[in-house]
């Protein structure tokens, strides 16, 4: 089968960063889906491990998180799907990657797509929809319906691919005000069409911009990137026994600036229920069907910035590349190999 891999971790301008190499057909486990894979997305995770993880002398390391297809064959514990379904996921971070032809992956973290996108546009949600999700709901406590109106949730980083469905999923599904960040015209365009209530400026200091707006302190930060570079700031803008969570890697942070506050920090990582194999894996099932009836229904849209074109070595160069220089608007998409 056709695959996009890469033997050594290289700049994403360079011709051997990714390659197109052929690869055995996979064999699905007892739990496990053999998926034709029809469209993907790409995420920072991509080129975070693909600059910084080599594989083994001689071996190709497969990436690609976030996929959409159709069902195969299945495992002979498989209970939730069947051959021909439709699907989309964003896999397990310890398996090989989807940007492959085929690809195997447990049936508890894949869902049902939404009926009503084409592969293309679903493939841009899965990973960034758990993430938000989990955030939002799981590690920020946030209660669905009216009940936290009243509070306020700052998104750092709205426009990028997991800002794009939180920022939604915040202003649907819950009561609180939403304010985004969004430091160029047309990223702060993108954020407003969204959803949120307010949009401020990331590159200038968070908590004068808050002020600006009438906001002095928010209840609720998800920081997605910069938290590092954020950090006073966002102590500053949050108010007395506020929450923080994030999901990006900052080198460090001085949580003791946390105290005085009784700030909490959370940390959201959605590939630890497959990492783990936790007794609660499943959710992440019930959570991408329940997204994808949400979008079915209109309450969500896809989060699809840009679309690549096919799926091969050159043009997931040119994606990575697009998101390491921190410009890109939603998500990129590849389709067909």
């Amino acid at each position: 089968m056709k695959a996009i891999a890469y033997y050594q971790s290289l700049p994403a301008e360079h011709p051997d960063a990714l390659q197109d190499i052929q690869l055995p057909e996979p064999t699905p486990g007892p739990r496990d889906l053999l998926v034709q894979v029809h469209a993907i997305s790409v995420n920072p995770v991509d080129s975070k491990i693909r600059r910084n993880v080599s594989p083994p002398a001689g071996e190709a390391k497969v990436l690609g998180w976030d996929a959409a297809g159709i069902v195969k064959a299945v495992g002979s514990e498989v209970s939730l799907f069947q051959p021909g379904d439709r699907v989309y996921y964003a896999g397990a971070i310890d398996r090989p990657g989807a940007n492959s032809e085929l690809h195997v992956v447990d049936e508890r973290i894949v869902g049902h797509m939404p009926k009503s996108l084409p592969f293309a546009e679903a493939a841009a949600l899965p990973l960034t929809a758990i993430t938000a999700w989990e955030l939002l709901f799981e590690r920020l406590q946030i209660s669905q319906g009216n009940a936290d109106q009243g509070q306020s949730l700052l998104i750092v980083g709205a426009a990028g691919g997991v800002g794009s469905i939180l920022t939604q999923l915040a202003r649907k599904l819950t009561g609180l005000t939403v304010i985004g960040t969004a430091s160029r015209p047309e990223t702060q365009a993108w954020v407003r069409e969204l959803g949120a209530h307010h949009v401020i400026d990331h590159s200038q200091p968070l908590s004068a911009e808050l002020k600006r707006i009438g906001i002095p302190q928010v209840t609720h930060v998800a920081s997605l990137t910069q938290t590092d570079q954020h950090f006073d700031e966002l102590v500053e803008a949050l108010a007395p026994q506020g929450r923080l969570a994030l999901i990006d890697d900052p080198a460090q942070l001085d949580v003791v600036k946390l105290k005085r506050k009784s700030l909490s920090l959370h940390w959201e990582f959605m590939y630890t229920r497959s990492l783990f194999q936790t007794a609660d894996m499943l959710e992440q099932h019930r959570l991408l069907d329940r997204v994808a009836g949400l979008i079915d229904a209109g309450t969500l849209k896809t989060t699809l910035g840009e679309h690549f074109g096919a799926i091969n070595a050159s043009n997931l160069r040119r994606a990575h590349a697009l998101l390491e220089s921190g410009m890109a608007r939603g998500k990129i998409v590849l389709e067909g190999f």
